[in-house]
């Protein structure tokens, strides 16, 4: 077990801490411009692309990026254990940035962006699992050391689109994703000074390791889904396909069809017993309701990114009539949904608590989620409706504001049922399906944010908004069927 010495926790945590949050303000900071940067003109350092191509291409990244920590989990227990899968997911992205910051072309972007998913995939979910290594199965230390972890990711993502944001719009696009590259490396390098010190020997075994009579059987598994994938592209080339519409259409295909196959498996898996298939079906509406939630937030860096940019008043000198001269960097909307989540957090932890008895039960807090996250889009129709060509920026604010409610309500909350409902022999691949939550949501992100772009914006936010409403309503009115499925847990 690593010494303690951090505030009662063993050191190792702030090791993971320190390095988590740089690896998430590199991520956060070079999402936050990464929209603008594809669909700007030349002339302003972008690429020129038309705005609904950016758009889904930063969505296609998001779900990779989910989907790649499939991947990295994998390959840590079978193959590198968490440590060295942490360590080459950390120079990976490290190598992404520096690639962003140089002058490039597309190809060059396409490699980045390569390098950061896969980056992200060994890294983001292995750092969580690090954390918990540092503990006993039992520790009532586990529940403190995670706050404090996620504290960092949020203090992480608000700080970066504020200082990225500002190096864009002073300097350049390739100054804000330089900060990113020097973010990531310094993660990197205290790691490397400080994980064999604090970390002991957690993370350096490989949990399930492919053995002798497994390993011919493994690699021909990857080797078949390698092939099956050059076969694939080659496929489409053929037939003139070879497209960023086909990649879209099949991550947004693979971002349904991976959950789906996720609760089959579980579902008919001789291993899981009755009172479990009953959980994993009450599970369902949930699942979907998370998804539905996530197509809204994470459109925080697509659609409302966009909004910012080009909808939005960011002169406060004419905000403030003339109190304030300072120009916003659209980025910063993006450093709202993190310092709402720090600020918030322990209110809404508090309130649960306070309401005892009338603590309301989980699907009830999925459906307020829900109304919440489409009120967020609903209040954008009202300075839409106004006339003006840009509206006052509180507004965004207001939007973001109730989304991070809406996720306060869900994201805590379905992360604790996810592990109560999971069969006892699937614990992580529930965990995996949370996750894929958004992945799917991002996938579908990925086909919607072209109709962003070819109707009025009122129409989109009003429709999506409405969608969002009535499903949170329909959880709640199937509330007393879902509960009786989840067989007592609450």
């Amino acid at each position: 077990m690593p010494r303690t010495g951090f505030f009662g926790h063993p050191k190792g945590l702030f090791t993971l801490m320190i390095t988590e949050f740089w690896e998430r303000f590199s991520y956060y900071g070079m999402r936050a411009i990464l929209a603008f940067y594809l669909y700007y003109e030349t002339s302003k350092g972008g690429f020129g692309l038309e705005e609904s191509t950016a758009l889904q291409i930063v969505s296609i990244y998001g779900a990779l990026i989910y989907m790649s920590g499939i991947i990295g989990g994998w390959v840590a227990d079978r193959l590198l254990g968490t440590r060295h899968s942490i360590l080459i997911g950390a120079v990976l992205i490290m190598i992404g940035h520096i690639l962003l910051s140089l002058p490039n072309n597309f190809t060059v972007f396409l490699f980045a962006l390569f390098f950061l998913i896969i980056g992200t995939g060994l890294l983001k979910p292995n750092i969580s699992s690090n954390v918990g290594e540092l503990y006993l199965k039992n520790d009532s230390k586990v529940d403190s050391a995670f706050t404090l972890f996620v504290m960092s990711i949020n203090l992480g993502a608000f700080l970066s689109p504020l200082l990225v944001g500002w190096l864009q719009t002073r300097f350049s696009f390739h100054a804000g994703f330089a900060a990113a590259a020097i973010g990531m490396f310094i993660g990197l390098v205290i790691y490397i000074l400080t994980a064999k010190k604090t970390l002991g020997l957690s993370g350096l075994s490989v949990p399930n390791p492919i053995t002798a009579e497994t390993r011919k059987k493994t690699w021909l598994y990857v080797g078949l889904l390698f092939v099956a994938i050059i076969i694939y592209i080659m496929i489409l080339n053929v037939l003139n396909m070879l497209n960023l519409q086909s990649l879209s259409l099949t991550i947004s295909i693979l971002g349904v069809v991976l959950p789906v196959i996720y609760f089959i498996t579980m579902f008919l898996s001789h291993k899981t017993t009755k009172v479990e298939k009953s959980r994993l079906l009450a599970y369902i509406p949930l699942f979907l309701a998370s998804v539905m939630f996530w197509m809204i937030q994470e459109q925080g860096a697509t659609v409302l990114a966009s909004f910012s940019d080009k909808r939005t008043q960011l002169d406060l000198n004419v905000v403030t009539n003339g109190l304030i001269d300072f120009t916003i960097p659209a980025a910063w909307f993006q450093s709202l949904n993190p310092l709402f989540i720090v600020t918030l957090a322990p209110f809404v932890a508090s309130l649960w608590i306070r309401l005892g008895r009338f603590n309301p039960p989980t699907v009830i807090k999925f459906g307020i989620a829900l109304m919440l996250a489409g009120s967020s889009f609903l209040v954008m129709i009202l300075p839409l409706m106004s006339g003006n060509a840009l509206i006052n920026p509180f507004w965004l604010v207001l939007s973001f504001f109730l989304v991070t409610v809406a996720e306060l309500c869900l994201s805590p909350v379905g992360l604790s049922t996810t592990t109560k409902l999971a069969p006892q022999a699937f614990t992580a691949q529930m965990m995996s399906i949370w996750f894929l939550s958004n992945t799917m949501a991002q996938g579908l992100n990925a086909q919607l944010v072209n109709i962003y772009t070819t109707i009025d914006s009122t129409h989109y936010f009003g429709y999506f908004g409405a969608i969002a409403i009535g499903l949170g309503i329909l959880i709640m009115l199937i509330s007393p069927f879902i509960k009786k499925l989840m067989q007592g847990i609450h």
